[in-house]
């Protein structure tokens, strides 16, 4: 496993990642066209063979608290490969489950992609650009536990190196290792607690640049209480 240092560089966002990966991110994007319905073929990889969204540029005003600490929020993430639930740490980290659950409920999330891909550590979504370099218009500040480990099922939010901890803006990631080796410095969001071998289906498809084999996409968040 890679040190600390280059695991945070690929949680980072592509505004600190390989210039390289941000142009293979572009040309997917602009091959992919027309934002078209899924259709219902599955590839062997068990997921269903999708069309590659068009960029879109977002931009909200970061919303009032309405999340309260400790209310039980869970996440349906329904995907092109199936689907998994997030149970919302709103306990420990109440104002980053309130922008999750906020950007839900707009629906900013249904129909991007997780663009990110890394084999045995992260998947990652949740940029309406595709390229990694998009975000919801505002940013969250809300430092992790100081002892927040990213273990396997882990749900938290990307940023970049130059950000301070617990700075979070749209995108997240899912963590596939058995432990990340991350620095508690990602605002915590939760963690999977059903349908991780969905998770554990899109991070197979990963490739060299941590782009996907084929394009997986996020069709719908929805909010559950209780």
């Amino acid at each position: 496993m890679e040190g600390t240092r280059d695991r945070t560089k690929l949680i980072a966002l592509a505004a600190f990642a390989l210039v390289a990966a941000g142009v293979v991110a572009a040309i997917l994007i602009g091959r992919g066209g027309g934002g078209g319905d899924s259709t219902t073929v599955a590839s062997t990889s068990g997921c269903k063979q999708v069309e590659a969204p068009k960029p879109k540029h977002v931009s909200y005003a970061a919303p009032k608290q309405f999340v309260t600490r400790g209310e039980k929020l869970a996440a349906v993430v329904k995907t092109s490969c199936g689907t998994f639930e997030i149970a919302l740490d709103a306990k420990r980290a109440p104002k980053t489950v309130n922008s999750f659950v906020f950007l839900s409920d707009k629906g900013f999330y249904d129909g991007l992609t997780f663009h990110r891909v890394a084999p045995e550590f992260v998947i990652q979504g949740g940029d309406p650009l595709g390229t990694g370099t998009g975000g919801s218009g505002y940013s969250v500040d809300e430092k992790p536990p100081a002892n927040l480990a990213y273990t396997k099922g882990v749900v938290a939010m990307a940023k970049s190196s130059a950000e301070p901890p617990g700075r979070s803006g749209s995108q997240f990631f899912v963590v596939l290792a058995a432990d990340a080796g991350l620095p508690p410095e990602y605002a915590l969001v939760g963690k999977v607690d059903k349908g991780f071998d969905v998770v554990e289906r899109i991070g197979k498809l990963g490739m060299p640049a941590e782009k996907p084999k084929q394009t997986v996409l996020i069709e719908k968040i929805s909010i559950e209480k209780g």
